[in-house]
């Protein structure tokens, strides 16, 4: 398989995963607000987060669509899911009460599940940066040759 054809499969789960995540939180928006009004840690911004993480999950699939930008799009879903999955750890741990805002299929997993998912979609994501920093590499390096 191609390096090329390895980012574009990498893009495409985490376009799925995004668009999901964000159309799910806005088509449920009630209760989402409510899940994040409840959340410890986060209820002062509540209101804030109810739009701002559509609208960054939405910009990361933008990213992660357009080729001159992809390499942003993957560092920003390893931001999100990085702190995402700290949230989780965090509210695991530190939390009498662990609330949910997840939405669709996902809701389904438990709170340990869902670790495991992120981690999973971090990995990804990692490799992702790595095999198009490899391919920018290479790119960089036969335009060099090119001009001698």
């Amino acid at each position: 398989m191609s390096r090329k054809t390895i980012i574009e499969i990498i893009s495409a789960l985490l376009i799925l995963l995004f668009v999901y995540a964000a159309v799910s939180k806005l088509m449920a928006f009630d209760d989402f607000l409510s899940g994040l009004r409840t959340s410890p840690f986060i209820k002062p911004y509540a209101y804030f987060l109810v739009w701002t993480i559509p609208i960054i999950e939405l910009s990361i699939t933008v990213f992660l669509f357009i080729k001159a930008t992809q390499l942003l799009g993957l560092y920003s879903a390893v931001v999100l899911l990085s702190l995402f999955t700290i949230y989780i750890i965090w509210v695991l741990n530190f939390s009498p009460k662990v609330p949910c805002s997840c939405g669709g299929v996902i809701q389904s997993l438990s709170w340990r599940q869902h670790i495991i998912f992120n981690l999973a979609f971090l990995t990804l994501t990692i490799i992702g940066i790595m095999v198009q920093k490899k391919m920018n590499k290479q790119k960089a390096f036969s335009g060099e040759a090119e001009n001698l």
